[in-house]
């Protein structure tokens, strides 16, 4: 029964892959990667909501705090509501860039505002880098999802039959498949969340009682230790500030049809935390009721297995699988618009589709081999992502209201504070506890100010770049346009 469930859900969103397209021929490739920057706040809801409350908030999160404690979870709920506030004021701004320069990517605003190649290829290679491990964790979600199912599938058979979906749904029309599934994709994750966690309270008598139980069992409830806190503390601030700055998100952010309407969907956003507290459940469940589990990670679906009837397993299942797969697609065609439009030199726009359609191929294909032969190599990757989407801060931050920092200088910060973020993370450095990423940020911060202003007070001649982004929006540069008269 439930795989009959998994396999018609999984049916039914082919069907809204298919019908996504609505009856067009050949699309662009603007079309392909950003929806023609058409999307309404629905479906730009659910396409965002989409990439964050990913299979990693099924199976991550419970796995977390099954392992690692409450500590776990207050960091994971910390940051994502401190993005949201951050997001409402940056995430505009970025649009408003994409707009003005015809970005399809992070680094084409970069190109556009800056006209300097050099530095394209820095945030392109920076963007690649941390993006490659994205692939891995939801690939091994995926198989997570579906041993569930009692397939008792290899990790090289789940591996293929997830990144064969995830290229047929971009196949297709590129990001709007992603984007209508995702309507599907969040209604079934939220019923399944919200059904177990109900079921827990119910098996166990009331939220106290399973509480009271963890505490027997010596679970962790609280957070004593202040190392813990400063760690946890700093991990909020420097992710929620990272956020924003990730090539998938700011992808996503590219498809709204105007700022009011990605303004209006952070506003709505933080209700999607409610689904939270009945993960918090199923996770504590676990660590009652089935301790000792060999994977962590098998927190959840070893809760649902455990309590729910075989219907709803294909459910919960379906809702976790389809969550890995829509940010595998994502993520893949946010790779395929770096390689194509901005790490590769000249390739014409009515080629990009085909050649981002090769890459995403490639990197499908990669994140499988690398997932099933070099876990460990792809794990270290993952710890170290955050801290690289973290340092494109500052030149962001320049575009949106700064003049006078200089593409070298932002270059270099950004390098610094790479460099530093690796070295810091593979040497197992430790500095009061402190988030690396957030120490190798403010390195980023002193080098491209520094080398800015030793530029600016060199250059004999004043420099001049574009406006910054945030002193002038999208409906007074059309006014503009609009009422310019141009006299021969």
């Amino acid at each position: 029964m439930a795989a009959i469930v998994f396999g018609s859900i999984i049916l039914l969103s082919i069907g809204i892959a298919l019908n996504s397209r609505g009856g067009r021929g050949k699309i662009g490739v603007e079309e392909y990667l950003v929806g023609g920057r058409s999307f309404s706040g629905i479906l730009l809801f659910f396409l965002a909501v989409g990439e964050i409350y990913s299979i990693g908030t099924m199976i991550g999160f419970p796995g977390g705090i099954y392992a690692k404690g409450p500590g776990y979870g207050i960091w994971f709920l910390g940051y994502i509501l401190l993005a949201y506030p951050i997001g409402y004021y940056i995430a505009p701004l970025i649009w408003r860039a994409g707009k003005r320069y015809g970005a399809m990517t992070l680094p084409d605003i970069f190109k556009g505002h800056y006209s300097h190649r050099g530095l394209e290829l820095v945030v392109a290679i920076s963007a690649l880098l941390f993006m490659i491990p994205w692939g891995q964790l939801q690939f091994e979600g995926l198989v997570v999802a579906l041993n569930a199912l009692g397939f008792n599938l290899s990790p090289t058979l789940s591996v293929i039959v997830s990144g064969c979906l995830a290229f047929i749904y971009i196949s297709i029309s590129g990001v709007k498949a992603p984007a209508f599934i995702s309507i599907l994709k969040d209604i079934i994750m939220l019923l399944a969340i919200i059904i177990t966690g109900l079921v827990v309270i119910k098996e166990i008598n009331g939220v106290s009682n399973l509480f009271n139980l963890a505490k027997q069992h010596g679970a962790m409830v609280t957070i004593d230790k202040s190392e813990d806190i400063v760690f946890s503390m700093t991990t909020i601030f420097f992710q929620s500030l990272a956020f924003y700055c990730m090539p998938i998100i700011v992808a996503v952010v590219f498809t709204s049809k105007s700022e009011g309407t990605i303004k209006r969907t952070q506003r709505f956003m933080p209700l999607y935390m409610l689904m939270y507290p009945f993960l918090i459940l199923a996770s504590y469940f676990a660590l009652v009721s089935i301790p000792n589990l060999d994977n962590p990670n098998h927190a959840f679906m070893a809760t649902v297995t455990s309590i729910l009837p075989p219907w709803a397993v294909g459910l919960v299942a379906a809702g976790a699988a389809l969550s890995g797969i829509l940010v595998l697609a994502v993520t893949s065609l946010a790779v395929g618009g770096l390689v194509s439009r901005n790490l590769l030199s000249n390739v014409p726009e009515k080629s990009q589709r085909k050649w981002v359609q090769i890459i995403v191929l490639l990197y499908l294909l990669c994140s499988m081999g690398l997932t099933l032969l070099a876990p460990s190599l792809m794990l270290n990757l993952i710890n170290t992502a955050y801290y690289g989407f973290g340092q494109f801060l500052p030149g962001l931050l320049s575009i949106f209201f700064f003049r006078s920092i200089r593409p070298a200088g932002i270059a270099a910060g950004l390098i610094a504070g790479d460099l530093f973020a690796i070295c810091m993370h593979l040497a197992q450095i430790n500095f009061l506890n402190i988030n690396i990423g957030l120490i190798a940020l403010l390195i980023n911060f002193t080098v491209t100010y520094t080398i800015s202003m030793y530029l600016k007070r060199k250059q004999k001649a004043q420099t001049t770049f574009e406006e910054p982004i945030a002193y002038n929006s999208i409906e007074v540069e059309e006014t503009y346009e609009k009422n310019t008269v141009i006299v021969d």
